[in-house]
């Protein structure tokens, strides 16, 4: 099975006779790491969170390991819960403990883990989220972007299948969202069959994943690899979205006879290259 997640159909409104999302289909390999990008209101939360079954669709089905999962099916659900995960946009959302130990510590506790394995992975995941100097902090004495540190600590710490990341480095500095990069490429390495998906308006973020899903008014606009679905700047700009400037500057070299590998995705790899044909 190489098969993590797939949507059939999938169609969803809060609203009788108003879709928030309309015939939406797509699969995601096991070990890639996908974005699902368009402007606001174009339904990517709301995708996420039929992802990780907290709505049901108003129709269509969904596989995981494909397996037909029903979201009236507790035994099933109970499962799947043990793969799949989520990170949301407002940390204030799922801190659920008393301190940054306890919250990190909530999901292990509830899988009735070993306390002194459940301490180890705690200060582990504390740690690769720079969070370790904060173990007994409140809620209260946090800002947004370190209670965003610790909410992905508690997900990563519980070694799930499919992750998703709605909007879950927003709060983060620019340094910060390096480090969560960094993080997501490093478990990938450790484990090339977990899944992350990642609900974004970064699309410099989307063109260094290995699949790209551009939503626009609940459909499906365009779904590929990133330089494939960039290099339409037309239909991206009718969303509302711009192409990565890495991409702006290979398209300009391109114009002047200079080809570029799109495995290139960053400014530091283009600067190297470049470096290399003097």
């Amino acid at each position: 099975m190489n098969e993590a997640l797939r949507l059939e159909h999938i169609y969803f409104g809060y609203e009788e006779d108003l879709d928030t999302l309309i015939d939406v289909s797509f699969s995601v390999k096991k070990g890639d790491y996908v974005t699902l990008i368009g402007h606001n209101g174009s339904g990517k939360s709301t995708l996420a969170k039929i992802i990780s079954f907290l709505l049901n669709p108003n129709s269509g089905k969904i596989f995981i390991n494909e397996e037909e999962i029903n979201s009236n099916d507790e035994n099933k659900l109970k499962n799947i819960r043990k793969i799949i995960g989520i990170v949301f946009q407002n940390p204030d959302n799922q801190f659920i403990g008393s301190t940054v130990e306890d919250d990190i510590a909530f999901g292990l506790e509830n899988r009735n883990t070993d306390v002194k394995k459940m301490k180890e992975l705690v200060y582990e995941y504390a740690k690769k989220v720079n969070m370790d100097k904060f173990l007994n902090k409140e809620p209260s004495e946090l800002s947004g972007g370190q209670k965003q540190r610790v909410a992905i600590a508690g997900i990563l710490a519980l070694n799930l299948k499919i992750i998703i990341f709605d909007e879950a480095t927003s709060m983060l500095d620019p340094e910060g969202v390096e480090d969560i990069k960094r993080l997501i490429f490093e478990m990938r390495e450790k484990d090339p069959t977990l899944t992350f998906i990642s609900i974004t308006h970064d699309i410099e973020e989307a063109y260094l994943s290995d699949y790209c899903i551009v939503l626009n008014k609940g459909k499906i606009l365009k779904e590929g690899k990133p330089f494939e679905v960039f290099q339409n700047e037309e239909l991206i700009s009718s969303t509302g979205l711009d192409i990565p400037f890495v991409l702006k500057v290979k398209n300009a070299l391109k114009d002047n006879g200079i080809e570029i590998s799109e495995n290139i995705k960053t400014i530091d790899e283009l600067g190297e290259y470049i470096c290399k044909l003097k």
